[in-house]
């Protein structure tokens, strides 16, 4: 395989949602760093559903046009590494391998934990979650690792399922503080939720810190720049796309590819969490 040819990287999402959301944007500037050390870029595209991802791959691999391509996302019953052993296109797995297809892990239990024992410490004993889509299979591992961290933690959990959006950030957010018995606390999967969620918080009367904790996933400028500043679970996004290059130069030169993991996400204390009220 020729130097200079790309790698591809296609994504079912909506381009609305991408350009809001910061996570993919700084994970392929980690991936074009390191590929163009080696003259090599990355091919994108964006489009709305699998199947149209699929006939994405079957044209590249028709046409030659990418040496490999980046696997993102993976779901429950995923028939995408499938086909892509059999239209001969190697990949690398940004997440949770699959059969022998290279990956790059991250550490979603080890993160989770951390951000439920922040929580805890703070007296949090009801505390939400606003997820991503449960077909993900990381939205599965981070459901998983926070039952069991609250039950170890004795926590009541209460789990609504979101789809990264703004919109559902904040509309999951006034629908879990018009309970009877509202969270004192809310974790999000992604950093657009939590900050819509913040200000969805806000526009209900509710005093964050003082009435209510909140962590976002993945932190970003948003985060920073809230009012008050998000605690997050922070991802080194740049260095997981760094990470996913490397097994990706390691592929197309037909050597073994190293087993790879991501730094686990690291708690960023902000302005969103503070011990939970007597009330």
């Amino acid at each position: 395989m020729s130097a200079g040819t790309p790698v591809g990287l296609v994504l079912a999402r909506p381009p609305r949602l991408l350009g809001a959301e910061p996570f993919f944007l700084e994970f392929i500037a980690g991936i074009e760093e390191l590929l163009a050390e080696h003259d090599r870029s990355v091919l994108l595209h964006v489009v709305n559903t699998h199947e149209a991802e699929i006939a994405a791959y079957r044209r590249w691999a028709d046409n030659r046009m990418v040496d490999a391509v980046v696997l993102v996302n993976r779901t429950v019953e995923d028939v995408r590494p499938a086909v892509l052993r059999e239209i001969g296109l190697p990949a690398v797995v940004a997440g949770e391998p699959e059969g022998d297809t290279p990956a790059v892990r991250t550490d979603d239990v080890g993160a989770v934990r951390e951000a439920v024992a922040h929580l805890s410490r703070l007296g949090h004993r009801r505390i939400a979650r606003v997820s991503g889509p449960t077909a993900l299979i990381h939205t599965r591992i981070r459901t998983r690792a926070l039952l069991d961290s609250m039950r170890s933690a004795s926590v009541e959990p209460v789990m609504l399922e979101g789809d990264y959006s703004e919109e559902s950030g904040a509309k999951l957010t006034a629908k879990l503080l018009e309970r009877p018995d509202p969270p004192t606390a809310i974790i999000y999967d992604n950093d657009l939720m939590g900050v819509a969620g913040l200000a969805a918080a806000k526009e209900l009367g509710c005093d964050v810190p003082r009435d209510l904790s909140l962590i976002a996933w993945d932190d970003s400028s948003m985060c920073r720049l809230a009012s008050p500043p998000l605690t997050t679970m922070s991802l080194d996004v740049h260095l997981f796309g760094q990470l996913v290059a490397a097994s990706l130069l390691e592929l197309v030169e037909g050597g073994p590819v190293t087993e790879r993991r991501c730094p686990t996400a690291t708690l960023i204390p902000r302005g969103t969490t503070a011990p939970a009220s007597a009330g």
